[in-house]
């Protein structure tokens, strides 16, 4: 007998209702139950073994024959304890289930990245700088590297005649839906975007500061004019004494850029060099190296926690949308060379992200798991 059938019979003897056979099997089951001392108290923790209980009683005591006058107020009362028992018990069960359901929905809300890294010592020794407490100091050959508590992580020098071994190199690297700040040894400071990694000595040369990135990173680079400061990146060399500019290498993109935002930078490329003022970008395509201007702040609103989309191509907008979030994009439709304008934070969730961009242009969006379909 299933459980809307029990309801229904104890609804039915509560009203008086039900048949002389029902009844009978009530009653029955009543004088055999609360003669049991460990069914005593009815409570949510127990329903299921009194329900199994009461019914098995029940249906092996159909021919037992009590005195219906006699039993019935007492009974009723029963019916009624258990049937308010099994509503209560069963809505607690189904708000549960909702309660789950609303719990595992959020949890398949996607949420932005953070500070996530991995620091790689030039012994090989490799560290997760998210476990890494803050305030916590790492000696290497002469350097000490130091956790701050706005997650940047610092190379100071704290033994200044060590010699031999300071000339390995380090190498931070971010996951997807990671980024990370590091001061390196010469007070240059670096934010590092994510899936992007960064390779630099633990003491520079004496006539050169040199770094090899890959993926997007941004540098306030300390001046010094007797050292210059390069950057190695995908065939490319980027060389300045003291400046702030953004390097974007990513494999996905089309063109290696390069944004100055103030100062001076040379970018090479084989035999070919050419010289960037101020809100100037160099692009990598093939062998060529092309200038244009181009508005900086949207360049760099990644390390200053922004999305900013002012005149970007859809698939622009959707390949950082997908490094930050760890996310994939799948296009339902050709989207064209659709633009987008306007700007949110990188700290909101990716469905408030997408929702601004369905504002505008007919574009929609989807997300199952960790995908994001794309239709018009």
């Amino acid at each position: 007998m299933d459980e809307i059938k029990i309801r229904e019979i104890l609804q039915r003897y509560q009203e008086g209702k039900c048949s002389d056979e029902e009844r009978a099997w009530i009653e029955s089951w009543y004088l055999q139950f609360m003669d049991d001392s460990e069914t005593e108290d009815l409570d949510t923790s127990n329903m299921s073994h009194a329900k199994r209980k009461i019914w098995s009683s029940i249906l092996s005591e159909r021919s037992v024959a009590h005195s219906k006058r006699y039993l019935y107020p007492k009974v009723a009362a029963a019916a009624a304890v258990l049937l308010v028992m099994g509503i209560a018990f069963y809505l607690f069960r189904n708000n549960s289930e909702v309660q789950q359901q609303e719990i595992a929905a959020q949890e398949e809300i996607i949420r932005p990245g953070g500070n996530n890294a991995y620091l790689t010592l030039a012994d090989g020794k490799k560290i997760n700088l998210t476990d890494m407490q803050e305030g916590m100091t790492l000696e290497q050959a002469g350097m000490k590297i130091v956790k701050r508590s706005n997650g940047e992580l610092v190379y100071e020098i704290s033994n200044s005649s060590a010699t031999g071994d300071r000339l390995g190199s380090n190498t931070i690297e971010t996951p997807v839906g990671g980024q990370y700040q590091v001061v390196l040894p010469d007070g240059t400071k670096v934010w590092l975007n994510s899936s992007s990694s960064l390779e630099y000595p633990v003491t520079f040369a004496a006539n050169e500061r040199k770094v090899t990135l890959n993926g997007e990173a941004y540098f306030e680079v300390r001046s010094n004019k007797k050292k210059p400061f390069r950057v190695i990146s995908e065939g490319q060399t980027v060389e300045v004494l003291g400046t702030k500019f953004n390097v974007n290498t990513y494999k996905d993109e089309p063109a290696v850029k390069t944004t100055l935002l103030e100062g001076s930078v040379k970018v090479s490329l084989a035999t070919i060099s050419k010289i960037l003022r101020p809100g100037e970008q160099a692009s990598i395509v093939g062998q060529n190296i092309e200038i244009s201007s181009v508005d900086t702040e949207q360049v760099v609103a990644w390390y200053k926690g922004d999305f900013v989309f002012d005149g970007a191509e859809l698939k622009n907008i959707m390949r950082q949308i997908s490094r930050w979030y760890d996310v994939e994009i799948i296009y339902q439709h050709d989207v064209g060379d659709i633009k987008f304008g306007g700007s949110i934070s990188r700290s909101k969730d990716i469905q408030e992200v997408l929702k601004v961009l369905s504002m505008t242009k007919g574009v929609n969006f989807k997300v199952e798991g960790r995908r994001v379909l794309v239709m018009l």
